[in-house]
């Protein structure tokens, strides 16, 4: 099983193009599968599982034991899906001749609707972020101080303005944007590229922060010329500093707000629906596979539409 769990990470990197988080979580999952099989022998030695020896029993016995462990419905779920390309993969390279996995039904998930601050909301919050950092005393707010906070209010402009993922915002390259037309070129899941287009605040704060970026980039040896966001020691900004920046502002904003880089993208795309965008463009812009993926919005926008009238209606 080993040699064939090697073969199917390859080519998920290879072929898929999947991401290095994909990848992670892959190999995660089936290797702990895996050495749930692994039996010693008398003499201490572990023997390799064979993949002709899995079938559907054996699957739902280790989703059992992930139960017991008291693991998620959502992480059980994740792992049978791991299992399932696996084993859908050794069925199309010839090493099986049926897909045990297909036969163990997915755990019944709880529908959660993601929790999306209002356009209000997200308004007042842009409009005061540059000013929640600046109130420091003067003698921190040096040049390379100001850069940082036009980084900020660039970042959470381009967040809303254009619903990225976090790892889709942090892997933008200067020639990735488009100033001019004000569109930029998305690398998203599985490396599949996108144009999606930003507004004029966005763009305006886009500006002050790419002029004030070379203040950061001089005179570090390490420096990434090709990130749109760096970091102050000059490397690109990972998706976990992103998502501290974006906590950290929403703190600052309000002490009982927990603020996430993908909240905001929960916010462009409820917001674009409310003001009666098309589910067909809201999804390309996304980068979404399946249209299911970005229906669940419709879900978040009756629901707000329902307090609403629930309020405002005599007789509701």
């Amino acid at each position: 099983m080993r040699q064939a769990l090697e073969r199917f990470l390859a080519y998920l990197r290879d072929e898929r193009n999947a991401s290095p988080h994909t990848l992670r979580n892959y190999r995660s999952d089936l290797e702990q599968f895996r050495s749930y099989l692994a039996i010693p022998d008398r003499r201490g030695r572990v023997l390799e599982p064979r993949l002709e020896e899995v079938d559907h029993l054996v699957i739902r016995e280790y989703l059992g034991h992930l139960y017991s462990r008291n693991r998620q419905k959502t992480s059980v779920a994740r792992t049978l899906a791991a299992l399932r390309s696996f084993f859908k993969f050794c069925v199309r390279e010839g090493w099986l001749e049926e897909n045990p996995a297909r036969l163990v039904r997915t755990p019944r998930l709880p529908q959660r609707l993601p929790g999306v601050p209002t356009a209000e909301q997200v308004n007042r919050f842009l409009d005061t972020c540059a000013e929640l950092r600046s109130a420091r005393p003067a003698a921190e707010r040096d040049a390379r101080a100001r850069a940082l906070i036009r980084r900020d209010r660039a970042l959470l402009e381009l967040l809303y303005a254009s619903g990225l993922r976090a790892s889709e915002l942090v892997g933008l390259n200067p020639a990735d944007v488009n100033r001019k037309e004000q569109m930029l070129r998305v690398r998203g899941k599985g490396r599949k590229e996108r144009l999606v287009p930003f507004g004029s605040k966005a763009a305006a704060a886009l500006d002050r922060w790419l002029e004030a970026r070379e203040e950061i980039l001089a005179g570090h040896k390490g420096r990434e010329a090709d990130a749109v966001f760096i970091n102050q020691r000059g490397r690109r900004l990972t998706p976990r500093g992103l998502g501290l920046i974006v906590k950290k502002y929403g703190k600052l904003f309000d002490p009982n707000w927990d603020l996430h880089p993908h909240a905001l993208r929960h916010a462009f795309a409820t917001h674009l629906l409310t003001e009666g965008a098309d589910l067909r463009a809201i999804q390309e812009l996304l980068g979404h596979r399946s249209l299911s993926t970005t229906q669940k919005y419709t879900s978040v926008s009756i629901k707000q539409l329902m307090e609403v009238y629930d309020k405002a209606h005599p007789r509701a």
